[in-house]
């Protein structure tokens, strides 16, 4: 996995100061993270994005005023390429889906692994999002249980090429690009391309919406 290659600035919106200290220690030791910024309600960190916009941000989705999916919908109205990773004890399908569905990059516990965090913002920084399993699970039973997550009409049916298909299939798996790359023996940047062509295609938004794309018309099991 490749590392940023200039410094990067993090965000981290949460109402727990401890929460966001102990968080801030673990960021700040990673070595091309030059500045953490802490805010514990939205106007703070609105104030701090208009400032200067942060790389990363790492959100809660529990805070007080306003709910995370309504506060990413905000900072991604104002700041479109802020890539926001939710860091939450909420697993249930219907919220890794719609924050997928929002333009979040990723989605994790908050009991996560230094390693899986430290993994997953390199990830972001680096290719744009950090699909895991679990992202694609929720998403295929979103697909397969309309009722809990409001869906919007998917285009029809294109015509994929068969290294489309297999890249469709290995993203909608959760692999990285990295992963991608090593198993179809071709270069990041033209699993890069494949999936740029694919969200082209498909007029999906993000990785999460070719997922959404890939289980309505039958393409992954």
């Amino acid at each position: 996995m490749p590392t940023p290659t200039s410094p990067i600035h993090i965000a981290l919106l949460d109402d727990h100061q401890l929460f966001r200290q102990g968080m801030r220690y673990i960021l700040q030791a990673l070595p091309y993270v030059e500045a953490v910024t802490e805010a514990a309600e939205l106007p703070e960190l609105l104030a701090t994005c208009r400032q200067r916009l942060p790389d990363v941000l790492l959100l809660d989705l529990q805070m007080p005023n306003i709910d995370g999916p309504e506060a990413a919908r905000l900072l991604l109205h104002e700041f479109p390429n802020l890539k926001i990773i939710v860091l939450s004890m909420f697993s249930a399908d219907k919220y890794i889906s719609q924050m997928m569905k929002v333009g979040v990059r990723s989605y994790l516990p908050k009991d996560v692994d230094q390693e899986q965090l430290r993994h997953t913002i390199e990830e972001v920084v680096t290719t744009g999002y950090h699909f895991t399993p679990r992202i694609s699970r929720a998403l295929v039973r979103g697909v397969q249980h309309p009722e809990r997550i409001p869906t919007t009409r998917q285009p029809d049916l294109v015509q994929l090429t068969a290294r489309e298909h297999e890249v469709l299939r290995l993203i909608c798996q959760g692999r990285t690009a990295a992963d991608i790359a090593e198993q179809l023996f071709i270069s990041r940047r033209t699993v890069e391309g494949h999936r740029q062509k694919l969200l082209e295609k498909t007029s999906a938004p993000n990785s999460a919406g070719l997922v959404v794309y890939a289980a309505r018309h039958g393409l992954i099991d």
